[in-house]
C-alpha cells in the first residue's frame, strides 16, 4: 500500500467579488500596486496628516510670512498648536450628541424625537449665527465701533486670513500674539457657542414649541452669548475691575451659567410640565432609558478633555496637567452626589451619579488651570454634592427642570467659579496664590462674585426680553395642552422615537 505524496495545502486566494464588507476594503487596497505590505498601509495613513498641512500652507500662500519662512521649532509648534485646537473642537461639538442622550434618557419616551431634533438642530442654528455675527461681536475691535471694555464689532463674517497668525509664529506680532489660525479658532469657539444652547434644550424640555425655540436660539448664540463673553475673553471690563483679573478659563459662567439662566428663563415663563405638582406636591417623572443616558454622560466626560485642555489654545505641558484636573473634580462630583443621594433616599440613585459627573466637571471649568490636584478633587466633590440639594430646591421653588440643568450648570457654574477666589494659584505664571484659603486675601473672591453676578443679571434681563417678545410675536412659547399629552414627537414632528413598541405611561 502506498499513499499517495501531496503538496502542502495552500490556502486559496479570496476575491474581492466573494470578499465580506470588512475584508473588501483591505483586499482593495492590496490589489494596488505597491500597498501590499504594512509599511505601505502605514504610509498611506499619514495622508490626512499630509492634507492638514497641505490646507495649512494653502491658508500660508495667502499670508507675507509662509510656513516655509519658519525655522523647525516655530512650525512644529504652529502646526502642533492649530492640530490640537482642531481635534479639541471635535470633541466639543461631539459633546451635543452626549447632551442629546442624556436629555432624551432622562424625560420620557413620548417627546424623545422633539429633544434629539433640538439638540443635533440647535448646534446647526449656533454655527450659523456665530459664524454670520456672533464671532465677530465676541472678538471684534475697534472697527467700526466700540464701547470700550463692553461692546465691540468687527463687521459680519470674519477674516479667515492666516498672516497674522504666521506673522506671530515667526516672532513678528505684538506682544502676546495668537498663532492660531482663524478659521480653526472659529471652530473652537463655535462649538462653545452650541453648548449654551443645548443647556436651554434641556431645562424647557418636554413644553416648549419647536419654532420658537429655534428663534431664541439664533438670539442667544448670535447676541446674547458674544456680547457678555467678549467681557473676559477678549480683554473686556472684567479684566480691569481690580488689581487682579477675572478668571473663567473653560467658561464655568460665561459659557455654563449663561445657558443654565437662559433657559431657567423659559423655564419659569413655560410653567412646569402637566402632572409635575399635584396638589402642591412634586411628582417625580422618571425618564424613559437611563441606558441611554449615562451613555450621554461619559460621552459628555470625553467631551469635556476638548473643553478644559482646549482652551489652554495650544500644546503645551498643561494641557496634561488641566485633563487631570477635569478627570479628578469629575471623579470627586460623582463621589459626592453618590453619597449624598444614597443619604437623603436610602439608595443610589444614578440620575445624581449622572448629574454628580457633570456638576463636577462644571465645577473645575473655570478653574482648571488655577486649582492643584487635591483642590480641583475638592471643589468636584463639593459640586457633587451641591447639586443633589440643588435639584431637590428647584423642585420646591416650583420650577421644572426636567434633566436638571439648572442645577448642574447654573448652580455649579457660580460655585467653579467662585472656589478660583478660595483656593486657586496663579499656576501657569508665578505660582503666587490667589484663593482666601491659601493666602490670596479676599480680592480675587470678590472679582469673582462680581463676574457671577454680572453674567446673571446680563442674562436673566436679556433672555426675559428676548422669550417674551418671541411670545408675543407667535402666540406663546408653550405647546397646547393636547399636544403635551399626546407627546411632542407626534405633535411638532408627526414621528415616534419607537414606532414598534407600545408605550407603557409614556
Amino acid at each position: 500500500m502506498t499513499t499517495a505524496l501531496h503538496p502542502p495545502s495552500r490556502r486559496r486566494k479570496a476575491r474581492l467579488q466573494e470578499a465580506s464588507l470588512l475584508e473588501g476594503p483591505m483586499l482593495l487596497l492590496q490589489s494596488i500596486r505597491g500597498l501590499r505590505s504594512h509599511r505601505a498601509l502605514l504610509w498611506l495613513a499619514c495622508a490626512p496628516v499630509a492634507l492638514l498641512g497641505l490646507g495649512v500652507f494653502n491658508l500660508s500662500a495667502r499670508a507675507g510670512v509662509g510656513l516655509t519662512d519658519l525655522d523647525g521649532m516655530q512650525a512644529a509648534k504652529f502646526l502642533a498648536d492649530n492640530l490640537w485646537l482642531l481635534v479639541a473642537a471635535a470633541l466639543v461639538i461631539f459633546m451635543n450628541a452626549g447632551f442629546a442622550m442624556v436629555e432624551a434618557g432622562m424625560c420620557r419616551q413620548k417627546n424623545a424625537v422633539n429633544i434629539l431634533a433640538k439638540n443635533l438642530f440647535v448646534f446647526a442654528l449656533a454655527v450659523t449665527a456665530y459664524w454670520v455675527v456672533g464671532y465677530s461681536l465676541m472678538y471684534g475691535n475697534t472697527e467700526p465701533w466700540i464701547i470700550s471694555g463692553w461692546l465691540s464689532f468687527k463687521g459680519f463674517f470674519f477674516d479667515w486670513s492666516a498672516a497674522d497668525a504666521l506673522a506671530c509664529a515667526a516672532g513678528q506680532g505684538p506682544k502676546g500674539c495668537s498663532q492660531l489660525v482663524p478659521s480653526v479658532d472659529f471652530l473652537f469657539q463655535a462649538a462653545f457657542a452650541g453648548t449654551a444652547a443645548t443647556i436651554v434644550s434641556g431645562l424647557v424640555a418636554e413644553r416648549v414649541k419647536f419654532g420658537e425655540f429655534v428663534i431664541f436660539s439664533l438670539v442667544l448664540t448670535g447676541l446674547i452669548y458674544p456680547i457678555s463673553g467678549s467681557w473676559e475673553w477678549n480683554g473686556g471690563w472684567l479684566n480691569s475691575v481690580g488689581n487682579k483679573p477675572f478668571i473663567d478659563f473653560a467658561g464655568s459662567s460665561i459659557v455654563h451659567s449663561v445657558g443654565a439662566w437662559a433657559g431657567l428663563v423659559g423655564a419659569m415663563l413655560l410653567g412646569p410640565r402637566i402632572g409635575k405638582y399635584v396638589n402642591g406636591r412634586t411628582q417625580a417623572i422618571p425618564g424613559h432609558n437611563m441606558a441611554i443616558a449615562t451613555l450621554g454622560a461619559l460621552i459628555l466626560w470625553i467631551g469635556w478633555y476638548g473643553f478644559n485642555p482646549g482652551s489652554q489654545l495650544g500644546m503645551d505641558e498643561w494641557v496634561p496637567y488641566i485633563a487631570v484636573t477635569t478627570t479628578l473634580a469629575a471623579a470627586g462630583g460623582a463621589i459626592g452626589a453618590t453619597i449624598v443621594s444614597t443619604l437623603t433616599s436610602g439608595k443610589p440613585d444614578l440620575t445624581m451619579i449622572i448629574n454628580g459627573i457633570l456638576a463636577g466637571l462644571v465645577s473645575i471649568t473655570a478653574g482648571c488651570a488655577n486649582l492643584t490636584w487635591v483642590g480641583a478633587w475638592l471643589a468636584g466633590l463639593i459640586g457633587g454634592i451641591i447639586v443633589v440639594f440643588a435639584v431637590s430646591a428647584i423642585d420646591r421653588a416650583g420650577i421644572d427642570d426636567p434633566v436638571g440643568a439648572f442645577s448642574v450648570h447654573g448652580v455649579c457654574g457660580i460655585w467653579g467659579t467662585l472656589v478660583v477666589g478660595l483656593w486657586g494659584f496663579d499656576l501657569q505664571e508665578e505660582g503666587s496664590p490667589l484663593g482666601l484659603f491659601v493666602g490670596g486675601g479676599f480680592e480675587q473672591l470678590g472679582i469673582q462674585a462680581l463676574g457671577t453676578a454680572a453674567f446673571a443679571i446680563w442674562a436673566v434681563v436679556t433672555c426675559w426680553i428676548t422669550w417674551s417678545v418671541i411670545g408675543a410675536l407667535f402666540g406663546g412659547i408653550r405647546v397646547t395642552e393636547e399636544e403635551e399629552v399626546n407627546g411632542l414627537d407626534i405633535g411638532e414632528h408627526g414621528m415616534e422615537a419607537y414606532p414598534d413598541f407600545a408605550s407603557a405611561g409614556n
